[in-house]
């Protein structure tokens, strides 16, 4: 990036330096087509819980301890039993070859790199195969949504599991797609060399109709209720993790269907307009599920900061969206590596700031909710 030296005449090439997150987001504003901007930043509608995601991370305080010797710190922990560097992973988003030629192979390969776990959407642009072949040690769960024709569901759950895939992350808020307006406004479609690469070829006989985000519209399935999770378990031995539960009755019936995880997500507020921050729910699905299962939170991560609130209400890791693809805009894997490495050294430090030495003493006794 050129700079301006003081004379205002424009300076030697020098790159920037990347302190924080909202760099990455500035500079991804600034490079990526308007319609792939909106696209990845847009919320439902008038945005309020897009927007409120990021806010309630300001209405919590936190207590901090001193003089605890934080000489020594340690980021790990694990997930469905599997240990990963620190409680960050990477949220299933779509197309991330809109942002990197790359895709989804360059994030694979951060989140390999950096030793923790990333959810591979369904709306890829590269496939499960490619995914896999990219980043063969890396530790993956597949997110899934199901479809009118459940074969579409069946084929591709048998492929995530015989290529390692360790869990199958059942996307639940999402009967209709949201009313993203500028999507609507810039008629929003994959440019033409890329595909929905998971689905490829299996739409041939409805070549020409009307599509929605890469497939053809009405191919997900409104129906969908608690009876598809017991059919998901019938057809795979694969961990289910569900995503969109965001009240305590909902999480209560996902212990009682035998879930081995919860996600709490509204979606990025992509979804419904309106709704609390995921934030503010986690703390009563956390209370519901009494440790019965684990729970995660994606929505409005951007700092360490921000991890450690949410780790200290009870989540057990979180996961970020479109923070990936800024790294992805900004240089690809290494981009993605950058981001999680941002994070992971802010985690840390407020952890040691806090008076934590591990994770297993990040509780609930370290909050302070805000009057305010």
């Amino acid at each position: 990036m050129n700079i301006l030296d003081s004379s205002g005449e424009e300076g030697v090439c020098v790159e920037m330096t990347m302190v924080c997150l909202s760099d990455f987001e500035e500079y991804a504003k600034q490079h990526l087509s308007k319609a792939t901007w909106d696209y990845y930043d847009a919320g439902a509608d008038d945005c309020w819980t897009r927007d409120d995601n990021l806010l309630a991370y300001k209405r919590i305080r936190l207590r901090p301890r001193i003089l605890r010797d934080v000489s020594l710190n340690d980021t790990r922990t694990s997930v469905l039993g599997m240990e990963i560097s620190f409680p960050v992973g990477i949220a299933p988003t779509a197309f991330h070859c809109l942002a990197w030629h790359e895709g989804e192979l360059a994030t694979a390969r951060a989140t390999e790199a950096m030793n923790t776990c990333y959810i591979a959407s369904t709306y890829s642009t590269c496939s499960v195969e490619e995914i896999a072949a990219a980043a063969p040690s890396g530790y993956r769960w597949f997110q899934l949504y199901l479809y009118r024709d459940r074969k579409l569901s069946e084929q591709i759950v048998r492929r995530v599991e015989a290529l390692g895939f360790k869990a199958l992350v059942l996307t639940v808020d999402v009967p209709y797609t949201g009313k993203r307006r500028n999507d609507i406004r810039n008629q929003f479609k994959l440019p033409p060399h890329l595909k929905v690469k998971n689905f490829e070829g299996m739409f041939q006989e409805q070549t020409g109709s009307q599509e929605e985000y890469g497939i053809p519209a009405n191919t997900l399935d409104p129906s969908i209720s608690w009876k598809d999770v017991c059919w998901l378990q019938s057809l795979s031995r694969l961990p289910i993790i569900i995503k969109g539960i965001l009240t305590k009755e909902d999480a209560e019936l996902a212990v009682e269907h035998g879930v081995q995880g919860i996600i709490v997500s509204n979606h990025g507020g992509r979804q419904l307009d309106g709704g609390p921050a995921t934030i503010d729910c986690l703390p009563e699905i956390v209370d519901a599920v009494q440790g019965r299962v684990e729970v995660y939170m994606d929505g409005g991560i951007r700092t360490g900061n921000d991890v450690l609130k949410a780790i200290a209400l009870g989540a057990k890791c979180v996961f970020i969206g479109r923070p990936a693809i800024w790294g992805l805009a900004y240089k690809g894997e290494e981009g993605v590596r950058e981001i999680l490495q941002i994070l992971h050294d802010e985690f840390r430090l407020c952890m040691a700031l806090s008076g934590c030495r591990n994770v297993a003493e990040i509780n609930r006794n370290l909050i302070q909710l805000s009057r305010l």
